[in-house]
């Protein structure tokens, strides 16, 4: 009897296929967060009602955004359309290319939670051509938001703050440039 033995290649296709598979399950159990959270608020409080979680401070309050935040862009929904057709598929060639090169773990991380957040509202616009939104901070009367905007926001935050502080000229000139990389 012998033993297969895999070859490097197979071994680094194995992981690769590894990493993918568990990006996609992460992928689509935060899409499932916030779509679940945004069914609960339908089903469960009318449109426009508030519950207050920390008095003057934070409430849960029901509405339904058309457009983005501060009511920016109403009911302009081919341009959200596009946009998030454009955030997706750069996104997603980017995370391809990072995990191919076997580098930028927390880049992938970044990715993975900005197109989680950027599809989980792209859902609610087609399915209703508008956002389910809960969240409002009352204190500084913040935009109300939901479980997909603070993905992306978060994801942006730390995203330019490893840009900003972690990665270096030489990594952006390897990410983006034409040619192969190991």
């Amino acid at each position: 009897m012998t033993l297969k033995t895999q070859t490097p290649d197979q071994l680094d296709h194995t992981k690769i296929a590894g990493k993918l598979l568990s990006a996609i399950l992460s992928f689509f159990i935060l899409i499932g967060l916030d779509q679940i959270t945004k069914h609960y608020i339908d089903t469960h409080m009318n449109l426009y009602d508030s519950i207050s979680v920390i008095p003057n401070v934070f409430d849960i309050h029901y509405i339904r955004n058309a457009g983005a935040a501060w009511g920016m862009f109403q009911n302009q929904q081919i341009l959200f359309y596009i946009c998030t057709a454009i955030v997706l598929i750069l996104g997603i060639i980017l995370y391809l290319r990072c995990l191919r090169m076997n580098r930028y773990t927390d880049l992938r991380v970044l990715l993975i939670l900005i197109l989680s957040g950027a599809v989980g509202n792209f859902i609610d616009r087609i399915r209703y051509q508008y956002v389910i939104d809960f969240f409002y901070f009352k204190l500084i009367d913040f935009p109300v938001f939901n479980v997909a905007d603070c993905y992306v926001t978060v994801g942006f935050i730390l995203l330019l703050i490893i840009i900003l502080f972690k990665y270096k000229e030489e990594d952006f000139e390897m990410l983006f440039s034409l040619r192969k990389h190991n």
